[in-house]
C-alpha cells in the first residue's frame, strides 16, 4: 500500500498560487507584446489592449530596415558567444584549482571572487572606457568582449568552484593511478563530468552579454559595432523626433526578447537546476 502523500499547508498553497499567478501574468505581458508589434500605431493608442484585425507584420520590416536590427542582432550574437566562450575557458581552470586547493592563497582568492559579485558594474564604466580608449579597443567588438569577460568572471567563478568541488576525488585519484597527468585528467576526466556546470555557466553569460545594454551604450557608438539593445535604444530615440512608431517599438522588443524566449524554454530547467546545483555546494 503506497503511503499517503502529506497535503500542503496553507502557507504553502499560497506561495505556489503567487508563483503561478506571477507565471500568469509574464506570460499575458509577453503576449501582449507580440500582440502589440503586429498592430499600426495609432490603433494602439486608440486600443492599446485590443488585437491585430489586420496583422502589420512591415512592423518587423521596418526596425530592420531603419533600425539597423540586422547587423546588430550579428554584433549581439559574435559578442555574447565569443565572451561566454572565453569566459568558461578563463573560469574552469581556476575554479577547477580553488576547489581542489585548500590553503590561505586559494582561500583568499575565493573571497577576492566572492566580493566581485558585490562590485555594481556602473562603477566600472568610465575606468574600463578609459582603459580600453588607451588601447585603441574602444568601439570594437574585442574591447566590448573583454568588458563582458570581466564582468563573467566572479560569477563564473563561484558557480564552477560549486560544481568542481562537488565531483569525487577518487577519479582523480584513479586517473593518476592510469598514469594521466593533471592536465589530462582535468580535461579527459574532470570536464566531461562538470559538463552541466560548464553549460550552465555559458548560457548565464550569454543571457547576462545578450541583454547588456550600459556597457554596450558607453562603449561603441558606431552603427555598424552596437548590438541590438542598443540598436533598440537608438531606434526610440529618433522615433521619439519623427513621431514615435509603437507598432514598430514594439516590433524591436520582440526582437530582443525572441531569443530569450526561445533559450528558456528550450533550456529554462537546465538553467535552473545547474545555479541550485552549482550555488548550492
Amino acid at each position: 500500500m503506497r503511503p499517503r502523500r502529506k497535503a500542503p499547508s496553507l502557507p504553502m498553497r499560497i506561495a505556489t498560487g503567487a508563483v503561478w499567478v506571477v507565471v500568469a501574468a509574464d506570460i499575458a505581458l509577453v503576449g501582449w507584446i507580440l500582440l502589440t508589434s503586429l498592430r499600426d500605431g495609432s490603433d494602439i493608442l486608440r486600443h492599446p489592449f485590443g488585437v491585430p484585425v489586420h496583422p502589420k507584420g512591415a512592423n518587423y520590416g521596418k526596425v530592420f530596415a531603419d533600425g539597423g536590427f540586422g547587423r546588430a542582432a550579428v554584433n549581439s550574437v559574435i559578442v555574447a558567444v565569443l565572451s561566454s566562450v572565453l569566459a568558461v575557458v578563463i573560469a574552469a581552470p581556476c575554479a577547477y584549482a580553488l576547489a581542489r586547493r585548500r590553503n590561505r592563497v586559494s582561500g583568499a582568492m575565493s573571497m577576492t571572487f566572492a566580493m566581485g559579485l558585490g562590485v555594481p558594474g556602473q562603477v566600472m564604466v568610465i575606468p574600463l572606457f578609459i582603459g580600453l580608449a588607451h588601447a585603441d579597443l574602444d568601439d570594437s567588438q574585442p574591447g566590448l568582449i573583454l568588458a563582458y569577460l570581466g564582468l563573467a568572471m566572479p560569477f563564473t567563478v563561484y558557480l564552477l568552484t560549486g560544481f568542481f568541488s562537488g565531483i569525487p576525488a577518487v577519479l582523480e585519484e584513479a586517473a593518476v593511478l592510469d598514469g594521466a597527468s593533471m592536465v589530462r585528467t582535468f580535461t579527459k576526466v574532470i570536464l566531461p563530468v562538470a559538463r552541466g556546470g560548464l553549460i550552465t555557466a555559458f548560457l548565464l553569460q550569454f543571457i547576462s552579454a545578450w541583454n547588456e545594454t550600459l556597457f554596450a551604450i558607453v562603449l561603441t557608438h558606431s552603427q555598424d559595432k552596437v548590438t541590438l539593445p542598443v540598436a533598440l535604444s537608438s531606434f526610440v530615440n529618433e522615433a521619439q523626433l519623427n513621431g514615435l512608431d509603437w507598432g514598430a517599438m514594439f516590433a524591436g522588443v520582440c526582437v530582443v526578447l525572441a531569443p530569450m524566449i526561445a533559450l528558456f524554454s528550450w533550456l529554462g530547467t537546465r538553467i535552473i537546476q545547474g545555479m541550485t546545483v552549482g550555488i548550492g555546494k
